[in-house]
């Protein structure tokens, strides 16, 4: 499971108004005795999948580290609803959409999409206590059943899609990756604009 990671960085930006750019080394990184990712000492297929996915996980959360609600929730640029706290949401609804229902082949209703609603993710993401720690709970609870059903599976392992189609779990994991990678850029800018605290 993704372990919960202490805050790194200086207080975070409360006004709303648009902060500078820090350049000191502490306020941009994470400390390397507190960053919890993967060296480089991987050396087969199934471990490079499991731990690059693991790396892009702990990234996300890195990104939201610190934050209080007001902060998660604050929207990017109109017309975009995305947020933080919509991005939790999001990779929860996508976690347990391929994991449980694809691969495991559960009967898991969605948490937060619907027909009437389908950016529920985001349209619900609001500046709220309790409904950031459920959606934490949330992303939780799936990347712990994910990380469960790959260890127990072997690569080649097919899943069956809504329409049909079969994907195995390779190619999942390595879609995986390509979805926390593209969101973890969007997650940059937002933390950016929010304090200051730029990529890492």
């Amino acid at each position: 499971m993704v372990d919960s990671l202490a805050d790194p960085g200086p207080e975070a930006n409360t006004s709303g108004s648009e902060p500078g750019r820090t350049f000191e080394w502490l306020a941009r990184f994470v400390h390397p005795d507190d960053d919890t990712r993967s060296g480089s000492d991987i050396v087969d297929e199934r471990t490079v999948f499991i731990e690059f996915l693991r790396n892009q996980r702990l990234t996300f959360q890195l990104k939201c580290d610190g934050l209080d609600a007001d902060q998660l929730a604050r929207r990017s640029v109109p017309p975009s609803t995305m947020s933080l706290l919509g991005l939790i949401r999001h990779l929860a609804e996508v976690e347990r959409g391929w994991f449980r229902r694809t691969m495991a082949g559960q009967d898991a209703p969605k948490l937060y999409c619907s027909d009437d609603d389908p950016d529920g993710d985001f349209d619900g993401a609001v500046a709220d206590s309790e409904v950031v720690a459920e959606a934490w709970r949330a992303w939780r609870a799936e990347v712990d059943f994910a990380e469960r059903f790959v260890e127990a599976s072997d690569l080649g392992v097919q899943g069956r899609q809504r329409k049909g189609n079969t994907i195995v779990l390779r190619e999942l994991l390595v879609h995986m990756i390509e979805e926390y990678a593209r969101h973890n850029g969007h997650a940059d800018l937002f933390r950016e604009r929010i304090d200051g605290r730029v990529g890492q």
